[in-house]
């Protein structure tokens, strides 16, 4: 790991329950030298993505990052693209729903929403990076991204975040191969234990899977009934999304998720 990365990997520690850090706290959390940690520190406020308070001595999050999110908002508008999309599908499913985009071996959420129509909800934090193992968003991703990237991941450490979390590759390997077969990956309580998500890719450009878009549902309410009813409108949000950040489906999969998204005649209905 370069030291670059590693001093950006820094960044990755703030969070809404944690918002300032300090010193300390950052040697406790990465586990390296004191002397490297407060180097890197200094770097990052040296460079505006980092700012110290003068009192508490600890760090924040520093206003180049502002800066660089409205650049990238402004040249690639993908969260006022995405988020009409993501808060209609969460409206019609009555869940929360959101879309995370591919960051290293990670998903970094981008947007998300919740109606907020039950008595129980899912917590969600946007500044949360999801792992690829252990979420749907994140088989969905591994299921349809490059064969290399896949087994680098599946090789790498697959920490048990629950008792449900899958974390045997040919297990998750098994998992993909359906994911590939429907387009649609289901995983019961693997990131949280009281949490059911189902999720779909999102593409870019060349047809590369960037990301994918999730509903996550408390496991109590998510029956296979549910979940299955949930899938057109899910289905149909995914290829809107792709669209919507100029993607396209990659020709040999785009049926999965247009024929899932049309609405399904009732076998009890006229013909």
């Amino acid at each position: 790991m370069g030291t670059i990365t590693k001093a950006l990997e820094l960044l990755n520690h703030f969070s809404r329950a944690q918002p300032a850090l300090g010193l300390g706290d950052f040697v406790r959390l990465t586990g390296r030298d004191k002397a490297t940690v407060h180097r890197h520190l200094v770097e990052l406020e040296r460079n505006g993505l980092l700012e110290q308070d003068p009192h508490s001595r600890a760090y924040r999050l520093g206003p180049a990052l502002l800066r660089l999110s409205g650049v990238r908002e402004a040249t690639f508008p993908m969260r006022s693209a995405v988020r009409p999309i993501v808060q209609a599908l969460s409206r019609t499913v009555g869940e929360l729903a959101h879309v995370s985009l591919v960051q290293g071996d990670l998903l970094s959420p981008l947007v998300h929403a919740d109606p907020l129509a039950h008595g129980v909800q899912v917590h969600f934090d946007e500044a949360e990076l999801l792992p690829l193992h252990a979420t749907a968003s994140g088989l969905a991703v591994l299921a349809f991204a490059k064969p290399a990237f896949t087994d680098a991941v599946l090789a790498g450490p697959l920490p048990a975040l629950t008792g449900q979390t899958p974390t045997d590759p040919a297990r998750l390997r098994a998992l993909l191969a359906e994911v590939r077969d429907t387009g649609i990956a289901l995983l019961d309580r693997g990131f949280d234990a009281e949490v059911t998500s189902q999720g779909a890719p999102v593409f870019g450009a060349s047809g590369q899977v960037i990301g994918a878009l999730s509903i996550a549902i408390p496991a109590m309410r998510a029956t296979a009934d549910r979940m299955q009813a949930i899938r057109p409108a899910l289905c149909d949000a995914a290829v809107r999304v792709t669209h919507a950040v100029g993607g396209h489906l990659p020709e040999a999969h785009a049926a999965k998720w247009r024929t899932a998204a049309r609405p399904q005649p009732d076998p009890g209905g006229t013909p």
